[in-house]
């Protein structure tokens, strides 16, 4: 998101008062001098997130031309962009922009709710991707239940097995 404010108050103030009122007062911020075109000087904001700084921001004061230009003289312009995917991170506390751009339905489904106020926390994927595998054979008629199977396949796959269902039940037509 990107924007542009003609105003007479100092925005890299504002900024960081918004900041601190979308995600608290414990939020470690810096800024940075950086360079962007059109706008000196330029800053970048960093929020410290588990221990790595996250830019999250981009501004400057614009160049007095292209404010003059614009019939504001009197005024200061800023110019500013939002990550927003930066902020949905600290927001959300996931680790890595790159799930933002993931089909993993594991990522996707924590994020489809009902009600748009509900509170979202990211629940770690596993660090393996998802696998399905089909098995069939062969069971007793007697003294065995699914749950037998279940059990024997979370007591050798352990926290690696995430979900075990019953998709499909065969019996040849020559035991019934």
């Amino acid at each position: 998101m990107e924007a542009v404010k003609l105003v007479e108050f100092d925005l890299k103030q504002t900024l960081t008062r918004l900041m601190t009122h979308l995600f608290g007062d414990g939020l470690d911020i810096r800024w940075v001098d950086c360079y962007f075109p059109f706008t000196h000087p330029s800053f970048e904001m960093e929020i410290n997130f588990h221990g790595e700084w996250l830019e999250v921001l981009g501004c400057g004061v614009m160049e007095q031309q292209l404010v003059n230009s614009a019939g504001a003289q009197d005024r200061i312009g800023w110019a500013f962009g939002l990550g927003l995917e930066r902020l949905a991170m600290i927001l959300y506390d996931i680790p890595d922009i790159r799930l933002f751009w993931s089909e993993d339905e594991r990522f996707l489904k924590q994020f489809r709710l009902s009600d748009i106020n509900q509170k979202v926390k990211f629940q770690p994927l596993s660090k393996y991707p998802a696998v399905i595998n089909d098995i069939s054979f062969w069971l007793p008629s007697e003294n065995y239940t699914e749950n037998d199977f279940y059990d024997l396949v979370r007591t050798i796959g352990g926290d690696l097995v995430e979900k075990v269902d019953l998709i499909d039940k065969f019996e040849h037509p020559k035991n019934s």
